[in-house]
């Protein structure tokens, strides 16, 4: 069975577009005429043109956990991989997700296991999915599995968006102020300065400083705005090099506040995944491989290449978990009691949930301290550019009454 790319009209002349699977171009004609569409033009998607497509078209974040949400609901209800696919296709998901569920389909048919198919849709199907399915499917108990998964994925959504809604009001915030300090230097502050010259008086130290900046944004800010864009350009290009990207995440956990924050958020991924793979009927070492890259943390990482090796020396895990210094005390205590009761799984779940709600209070706290600081810090900054103008205005006032 392949995949076809359709345009066709419904009965009321809206035009639609989407993809569907069937034998042949006659057969997926057919089937859009049944669905009462007028078939305007039907192309095949070969297999080399649907991984193209489906690696360059991206899907959002919020789809990629409906999706999954969608796929994990019509597995429990006892489908079998091929229909539960098809009934994810439908047109009332996005053409992106649909040519990803048609590419994934196409190749389960054709014999292909679900993780397995997965990777011809990895926007779709990221690694930590594929491997939580494949645990599934080595399990027996793919649609359990998959329930899991899509929970893990929801939660992590869910914070990841009260974090971005918290961050809107600081931010916003900070590019006002930055705003009304850029006008000032660029506009308020050189017209002063043409009044001050024809007085030809001795400026303040304070009012000499802002002019000089002022000067220097106006004379320089393109050559300014270009650095910042080189440096990060190719501080991006950097940060793909291990070496630095690991220097850069030690950095980070050094830090006094955002350092603890940064250790819970990748310890309750690292926890979650490593759970939830657990759970799936993988081993130690296959969780832990799943989990490392869950983290998105280098040092977590090399944490957990650190504690695979003395698992396969046959060490204790909550020891070689202590033994890293990297991740919390509290969860390798879990992981310790875990271990005792033979429910390793189970207290690291308990310990994601823990860390996730430190995360949430810790963050929520941090960004109630933060927007106060800003709005002093600009409120500063803009006080000293005002006293800056004022100060040779009151100096030329003291000496005309003089």
């Amino acid at each position: 069975m392949a995949a076809f790319e359709y345009v066709a009209l419904d009965a009321d002349g809206k035009r639609r577009s989407g993809v569907i699977s069937a034998d042949s171009a006659r057969s997926a004609r057919k089937e859009l005429r049944l669905r009462d569409l007028m078939v305007v033009n039907v192309d095949p998607v070969s297999e080399k043109q649907s991984k193209v497509t489906v690696m360059r078209g991206r899907l959002s974040e919020k789809q990629r956990v409906l999706l999954v949400r969608q796929l994990s609901v019509l597995l429990k209800s006892g489908l079998a991989v091929e229909q539960a696919l098809g009934a994810c296709a439908g047109n009332e998901n996005p053409v992106g997700v649909q040519k990803a569920v048609h590419t994934v389909r196409a190749d389960v048919v054709e014999g292909a296991r679900l993780s397995e198919a997965m990777r011809l849709a990895p926007d779709a199907f990221p690694p930590l999915v594929r491997a939580v399915t494949a645990a599934g499917e080595m399990s027996g108990q793919l649609g359990d599995i998959m329930e899991r998964l899509a929970t893990y994925l929801e939660r992590t959504y869910q914070l990841r968006q009260k974090v971005r809604a918290t961050l809107i009001y600081p931010a916003l915030l900070s590019i006002m102020a930055l705003g009304m300090v850029a006008a000032l230097m660029v506009i308020v502050v050189p017209r002063l300065v043409e009044q001050f010259d024809l007085f030809d008086a001795k400026l303040p130290m304070l009012t000499r400083v802002v002019i000089a900046l002022s000067n220097g944004v106006r004379e320089y800010g393109l050559f300014i705005l270009i650095a910042l864009a080189a440096t990060v350009f190719f501080g991006a290009r950097m940060l793909r090099q291990p070496a630095v990207r690991r220097s850069l995440d030690g950095f980070i956990l050094r830090l006094p506040l955002v350092g603890s924050m940064a250790r819970t958020v990748a310890a309750a991924r690292f926890a979650r995944v490593f759970a939830t793979l657990s759970a799936s009927g993988a081993t130690a070492l296959e969780a832990l491989e799943g989990a490392k890259g869950a983290a998105n943390n280098t040092v977590i990482a090399d944490a957990a290449d650190f504690i695979a090796e003395r698992v396969r020396e046959g060490g204790s895990f909550s020891a070689a978990l202590s033994a890293t210094g990297v991740f919390p005390p509290m969860m390798v205590h879990m992981v310790s009691s875990g271990e005792a009761g033979r429910d390793v799984p189970g207290m690291m779940n308990r310990a994601a949930e823990f860390l996730d709600t430190e995360f949430e209070t810790g963050s929520a706290a941090l960004l109630s301290i933060a927007e106060p600081l800003i709005i002093v810090l600009m409120g500063g900054i803009v006080g000293l550019i005002v006293m800056s103008i004022m100060l040779p205005i009151l100096q030329l006032n003291t000496l005309a009454m003089s």
